[in-house]
């Protein structure tokens, strides 16, 4: 009853404020577009590409009711690494083996992870997201909850529009401003997407550019080809405080195995013992205040807080490593 009243509550002060807000979104775009400008924005580009954008109060519905602030670990994996899905991805690979084939040698990016994210991201494509991207950037940018990142992300945009680099008429995606096959951020288009097939512009939905995209970033920020990304454990109850965590924001907490060995009752031998820093994760109790503290629990390692630059969700990440070894099983 009180989750309930809850979620009415937020729903009641999204929408009754909703009304104000769009009159006084006017007044921030006016004084969004001296900012622009600024930034190397041309008038000419800003007018072409903002006369339409208007504040979405869909937008801040959803960025405060992400999954990842509500679903328990397992059933968000489950829902995403589905038999199902891995079927999809093996589909999509025979349909592209060529292509993908080549781009996991050239990056050094194993192919069954480039497939498992896009899997999650947008189910292979199908769900690339119906929003204007402007309008999700310029309403996010407006809110107060993470102003200046999507601030620099909605300028970023624009510059790479300005640049010619994207066709803005095509800005269509997630209400946080993703975009593609692999939903990239506008500065993660900046620094690492790619124009693969050579047609002057970067065509994320398309197959060649979004697939390469997605394995440079990945290769850049120093994935490990074929090594894992965690290994789940049963923790025993006297596990000191000090070896655990619950943010996704940083893997703070590391030891050495040897300090924790005793308190893993289920301890790999081949695994764990190849590593010698190590992160436990507990993904529940940041969610879930009456989760039991140390069920389920994971020891991850280097891989795994790299998908974790990729998407800041321990879910998200032990989903993605999940899914990538489900398909590797099946290949």
């Amino acid at each position: 009853m009180k989750k309930n009243y809850k979620f009415f509550l937020i729903f009641f002060l999204i929408f009754f404020t909703s009304e104000v807000k769009s009159e006084t979104f006017e007044l921030w775009l006016q004084s969004f577009k001296n900012y622009a400008i600024k930034n190397g924005i041309s008038e000419k580009t800003f007018n072409e590409t903002m006369s339409k954008v208007k504040f979405n109060p869909k937008v801040i519905e959803y960025d405060r009711f992400q999954p990842e602030f509500y679903e328990d670990t397992k059933t968000y994996i489950d829902k995403r690494t589905s038999n199902k899905k891995v079927k999809n991805a093996i589909k999509i690979y025979k349909q592209n083996k060529l292509l993908i084939d080549e781009i996991e040698k050239k990056f050094s990016v194993e192919k069954e992870l480039l497939l498992a994210l896009m899997g999650i991201e947008t189910n292979f494509g199908k769900y690339l997201g119906k929003m204007n991207i402007l309008s999700s950037l310029a309403t996010l940018s407006y809110d107060k909850r993470r102003r200046d990142f999507f601030t620099n992300e909605l300028i970023t945009i624009l510059q790479l529009i300005e640049n010619g680099v994207i066709d803005y008429n095509i800005l269509y995606g997630s209400w946080a401003g993703a975009f593609g096959n692999f939903q990239f951020m506008p500065t993660t288009i900046k620094n690492y997407a790619l124009d693969y097939d050579n047609n002057n512009i970067i065509e994320l939905k398309k197959i060649e550019d979004s697939f390469a995209s997605a394995a440079n970033y990945i290769n850049k920020i120093g994935w490990k080809k074929n090594e894992s990304c965690f290994t789940k454990v049963t923790l025993s109850e006297n596990i000191p405080k000090k070896f655990l965590n619950t943010s996704a924001r940083k893997i703070k907490n590391k030891t050495s195995i040897k300090k924790v060995k005793k308190y893993i009752s289920n301890f790999e031998k081949p695994i764990l013992e190849s590593k010698n820093i190590v992160g436990i994760i507990i993904p529940d109790k940041d969610i879930i205040p009456e989760a039991d503290n140390l069920s389920p629990a994971y020891i991850v390692f280097d891989n795994y807080e790299l998908v974790l630059k990729w998407n800041r969700s321990l879910r998200f990440a032990l989903a993605v490593c999940t899914l990538k070894e489900k398909i590797a099983n099946e290949l």
